[in-house]
């Protein structure tokens, strides 16, 4: 469906099914997902940690037996995300008292363990913020994805899997960046939560 939607996104079908292999990965070994990216990229963190912290495509029942009925019916199965542009308190901290570019990185350095797995979001490929907070993440054996556009860059030149969507002008690889992600989390659902 996403090829047949955005044809010219097969050029990047290689990186897009080894970006579903790590997510798969990363909730096989119970680890989470942290997102970092700016400006519009920021949005599509919150955007991203919504489709997977509850129900995307299908109804995902809770099955967790030491809730009771009544509170499991109330709930959705979660895949655990942390958008870090929504931690607006640190993240102001961080800048005010330290280095605007050590933000992210300083929230992967707290919230990262070797089971996790994160995601730099970037037009470029290039954002100080982004690269920082994947230096860190690879520092620490973490798994690392990134969305780009197609040129190469600081990210695609760290992370063990770069999607690099095949448009240069900001705005273009936003509309590429959303059905790519939308893609990935419908198609870990479908893996993460198979009807019983």
């Amino acid at each position: 469906m996403l090829y047949e939607r955005y044809p010219a996104l097969e050029v990047c079908k290689d990186e897009i099914k080894k970006a579903l292999d790590l997510l798969v990965a990363t909730y096989e070994n119970g680890g989470k997902v942290l997102v970092c990216g700016n400006g519009g990229s920021a949005s599509d963190c919150e955007h991203i940690v919504g489709e997977l912290m509850k129900g995307f495509m299908s109804h995902r029942p809770v099955m967790d037996e030491r809730l009771p009925e009544e509170l499991r019916k109330g709930l959705q199965g979660s895949l655990p995300a942390i958008s870090l542009p929504s931690q607006c308190g640190i993240l102001s901290a961080f800048i005010n008292d330290v280095d605007p570019e050590m933000m992210y990185a300083q929230l992967v350095y707290g919230y990262a363990k070797k089971e996790d797995l994160l995601i730099g979001l970037s037009t470029s490929g290039n954002a100080g913020n982004v690269v920082r907070a994947m230096e860190v993440a690879k520092c620490l054996g973490i798994k690392t994805l990134a969305l780009t556009g197609e040129r190469e860059s600081k990210l695609s030149a760290l992370a063990d899997v770069t999607i690099r969507v095949p448009a240069i002008e900001t705005y273009q690889v936003q509309e590429y960046h959303l059905p790519v992600y939308h893609h990935l989390c419908a198609e870990l659902e479908k893996i993460m939560f198979k009807p019983i």
